[in-house]
């Protein structure tokens, strides 16, 4: 049995096989509960889940484990991953736990945890917590039985994630005039549209019909293209695809074009800069943002600071540097200003603030930066061997980074959730990029099945 439940964003996996099991979520509870009980007095846990059908059953075996620990638990219901990090920190909790597999299907969910002051708790943690779920010998610590604590629903967390997220723009603006298409994912965000309606704009909603089971079915962040003809459908200005969990946000503009995180920070970052908001001109990405990411904040006078893939990681380097924004192609948006962790809704805000600000169409924003080509290729492994020890994917990677002469890079990640070896590369040639993925791709399925 694997020693370390976590993965780079809490647990995850499918439903009813291990780790995502009712038995392992009623341990976490007891578990965490252990670690966090500091004191006497009763302490505070806030649970928020997506629309999962067996959202059900984790939040109730944490919720059983929490209170047998004497912890009071305050469940809020579907809501975004970052309207959680807010509410643990807006209630003084103690913790934050997430329901949660974001973009995957139905079929898998995943718990994480947030700390009181809002961030992802740290690997040493984690560690400790899984240490006691997986000890066959673990004693529970359990209190008397009139200190076991009680469960309460929060009825009004969603409206206050909604005023917190408004006071991220400046009071005296609105969207007046603007068409939104807001794709929520069937998702934790399904409710959260009419924010935008109460800024002023006009707002299509779609994917916001959840029923247990079509949370990413064919439509939010994975698929942006339903936005996209939406969009070109309605005569909007925008299209914001959110995904399960509503902490990643990708944009489409009035033409249907799909806009990736990078393109995002791009005209974020330098909208930061012109009002001196960027501290050190500093913006913190993972290893995946492209390169041409890289050149658009040299050629300002900035930096790009990378960090591994996994949100976590951004959040971690932007506290050590002081960076105030950070992000990854795949959507998550840090303003460290409003708040610790990716979140699509306060993304979209300050997009849409950029916006009337400018007063020009988002095609035109959106020209700040061209990305180089970029295929990534995702490969089922039975294996997860370091690259560097298996001597023929070495081999050919340095085959290929020669290649390219210096004028792109290749990347091989595992992913820390899944199964699956992720090849991406990048350069001038779209055509010789997609040959040399599909190349490396092989040789991993090869060798690592």
């Amino acid at each position: 049995m694997n020693k370390r439940l976590f993965g780079t964003d809490g647990l995850r996996g499918q439903v009813n096989i291990f780790p995502m099991t009712a038995d392992i979520a009623l341990r976490l509870g007891l578990a965490s509960g252990h670690v966090f009980r500091n004191g006497k007095q009763k302490h505070r846990v806030v649970i928020g889940k997506d629309t999962r059908l067996s959202g059900y059953v984790f939040e109730t075996a944490l919720t059983s484990g929490l209170c047998a620990m004497g912890m009071d638990v305050f469940q809020v219901g579907p809501l975004p991953t970052p309207a959680i990090s807010f509410l643990t920190q807006n209630m003084r909790a103690d913790l934050g736990i997430v329901i949660s597999a974001s973009h995957n299907p139905f079929i898998d969910n995943g718990i994480k945890f947030f700390s009181k002051d809002g961030f992802k708790l740290a690997d040493e943690v984690e560690d400790r917590i899984s240490e006691m779920v997986l000890s066959k010998d673990q004693q529970w610590d359990y209190p008397e039985p009139e200190k076991v604590g009680r469960a309460y629903k929060i009825e009004d967390a969603r409206g206050r994630y909604i005023v917190y997220l408004k006071y991220s723009i400046p009071q005296q603006m609105n969207f007046k005039g603007l068409k939104i298409v807001l794709d929520c994912a069937n998702g934790a965000g399904y409710s959260l549209g009419h924010l935008f309606e109460e800024l002023g704009a006009s707002v299509v909603t779609i994917g916001d019909k959840p029923n247990g089971l079509n949370i990413n079915d064919k439509c939010g962040s994975l698929y942006p293209e339903v936005v996209g003809r939406k969009v070109v459908e309605e005569k909007a200005d925008i299209g914001l695809a959110l995904d399960g969990d509503g902490d990643r946000l990708i944009v489409v503009d009035e033409r249907g074009t799909i806009l990736d995180g990078d393109q995002i920070m791009a005209m974020c970052a330098q909208n930061m800069m012109e009002r001196d908001e960027l501290a050190g001109n500093m913006l913190v990405s993972t290893v995946m943002s492209n390169m041409a990411l890289e050149v658009f904040m040299k050629e300002r006078g900035g930096t790009l600071l990378r960090t591994p893939v996994g949100d976590r990681y951004v959040v971690e380097a932007m506290r050590a540097k002081g960076a105030v924004f950070g992000g990854e192609q795949s959507g998550h948006l840090i303003f460290r200003k409003y708040s610790t962790t990716g979140d699509g809704l306060l993304a979209a805000l300050q997009l849409l603030r950029i916006l009337v600000e400018k007063d020009k169409p988002l095609s035109e924003l959106s020209g700040l930066l061209i990305p180089f080509p970029q295929v990534l290729k995702n490969v089922h492994v039975e294996r997860k061997i370091p690259f560097g020890e298996v001597p023929i994917v070495q081999e050919s990677v340095e085959k290929v980074e020669k290649a390219l002469a210096g004028k792109g890079r290749v990347l091989l990640r595992y992913s820390g959730t899944e199964p699956v070896a992720r090849v991406m590369v990048e350069g001038e040639d779209r055509d010789k990029v997609e040959m040399y993925t599909d190349e490396l791709a092989e040789i991993l399925e090869k060798n690592l099945c």
